[in-house]
């Protein structure tokens, strides 16, 4: 395994959205795992292929690792679906910008569909800290960032606040 470096904004291939992985191969599996390793050494909760240059539906996360054992996911092709209309907002942060948190208001609940590397399809429905985290994930596979989710003068602020 190696540490992938962490591609950091503005670089436009952040606003891309990526491809279906489509087939699982070593080259995939190996992706995954360094990713994994970037996450972990960055240190990060979760980290999108898009973040490290591949434009594929990918991304890895472990929000328990900081606070407990480590339970890393490895998410391929996934889709999420909002549950309900309740939101919550928090304060995100992204290994992408470093050293800015924004606060950010997403759906409260939702329903993620997704395969893991073997292949295996999965379904399941997230809430807390880990909603925010698979929604946060996701918006990277689709060229979003948490600057894009702010209002126009918070935005401005965290730019401003920005060292690259």
């Amino acid at each position: 395994m190696s540490l992938l470096p962490i591609l950091r904004w503005p670089d436009p291939r952040l606003s891309q959205a990526a491809a279906p992985v489509g087939t699982v191969t070593d080259a995939v599996r190996q992706l995954a795992a360094d990713m994994l390793e970037t996450m972990y050494a960055a240190p990060g909760r979760g980290l999108a292929a898009p973040q490290v240059g591949v434009g594929l539906r990918l991304f890895v996360m472990d929000t328990d690792w900081t606070d407990g054992p480590a339970s890393p996911r490895v998410v391929l092709d996934p889709v999420l679906e909002p549950l309900g209309d309740d939101t919550a907002g928090r304060a995100e942060g992204c290994l992408s910008i470093p050293g800015i948190q924004t606060f950010v208001t997403r759906p409260a609940r939702v329903r993620m569909r997704w395969r893991d590397l073997d292949g295996a399809a999965h379904d399941e429905t997230f809430t807390g800290f880990t909603a925010a985290c698979v929604q946060h994930e996701a918006d990277h596979l689709d060229g979003i960032l948490t600057l894009d989710r702010l209002d126009p003068a918070a935005r401005a602020n965290a730019e401003a606040a920005y060292q690259p």
